[in-house]
């Protein structure tokens, strides 16, 4: 249906507060943090200009780099985990099963909880001495497998990784549930009829009609884990030795706790445009038209 003149003027004019409010709280800092990260500056005494010093710099700065590779981490484990296992569930909940809107509102409930709670309880359960996940190992008589697991360089990833997917699968499972709810029954019952099988549905059919869907969700998991900071900065603070400190973390450090805000802002915008070079890479992939 065509729209007519005046719903169009209604519709653009109903965009506008979103529309102001988005270039006001996305746009503007973004262009800011670009102007900022030519500067010297730590927010207080006038500002300098340093040209490409800030990056040439961070070019350098080995804890930046170890800090991006953490986020890389972040952003495999989000895709991996939190993808393909809230595609599954989804993909069972969708079925006609006894109790499906109890397990929903189960499922979904950590997306609804604080961060900081989440990743205080995680820590309890993480605990050396008498977290519940030690407690367990031991009373099973695993008590060789009981680890330092937020406090080993080589655990401590993995470990706050767990909590990041365990968090949001839930708000994947609702996009996907919501999306499986519009593959059309007939193009199913059809498929049903010439005998194939629920692999060849999901396969052929339903993956296919909910692409667009799992490409948004895919951008979302992108974005989410490259900007993760709440549950990290609560859970370890970056530590062990920088094992997981990530970049948003790092920025954080040099701009407000070390007060060089010009080389904050160019981590940044790095930070800018490594989420945006992902994501064309992922819009590529996913053969999308555009982003």
């Amino acid at each position: 249906m065509r729209l007519t003149k005046k719903a169009k003027r209604a519709i653009m004019i109903g965009l506008i507060p979103a529309l102001v409010i988005y270039i006001g709280f996305a746009i503007i800092p973004i262009v800011v943090s670009f102007y900022y990260s030519f500067m010297e500056w730590n927010g207080f005494s006038e500002m300098t200009f340093i040209g490409l010093d800030n990056y040439k710099q961070l070019f350098k700065d080995h804890l930046f780099w170890n800090s991006l590779k953490n986020n890389i981490y972040v952003l495999i484990a989000s895709v991996g985990g939190q993808i393909s296992i809230a595609l599954a569930i989804a993909l069972l909940l969708n079925r006609k099963l006894k109790a499906v809107k109890f397990f929903r509102t189960i499922g979904f409930m950590p997306v609804v909880l604080s961060s900081v709670v989440v990743s205080l309880t995680w820590s309890l359960i993480y605990n050396v001495d008498d977290g519940l996940l030690n407690v367990v190992l031991r009373s099973i008589g695993l008590e060789n497998w009981t680890m330092n697991w937020l406090g080993d360089e080589n655990l401590a990833m993995l470990s706050v990784s767990v909590t990041i997917i365990w968090q949001f699968i839930g708000l994947y499972m609702i996009i996907f549930l919501a999306a499986l709810q519009n593959v059309p029954k007939e193009i199913l019952e059809a498929a049903d009829i010439d005998g194939a099988s629920e692999w060849t549905k999901t396969w052929k059919i339903i993956i296919p009609t909910i692409k667009n869907t799992i490409f948004a969700a895919l951008v979302l998991a992108i974005s989410g884990s490259l900007k993760t900071f709440d549950q990290i900065y609560v859970m370890t603070s970056g530590g062990p030795n920088h094992a997981t400190e990530v970049a948003a973390m790092y920025m954080y450090t040099k701009t407000f706790e070390s007060l060089q805000f010009g080389y904050g802002s160019a981590i940044s915008v790095l930070i800018f445009l490594f989420s945006l070079a992902i994501i064309i890479i992922a819009n590529k992939l996913m053969g999308q038209k555009a982003i």
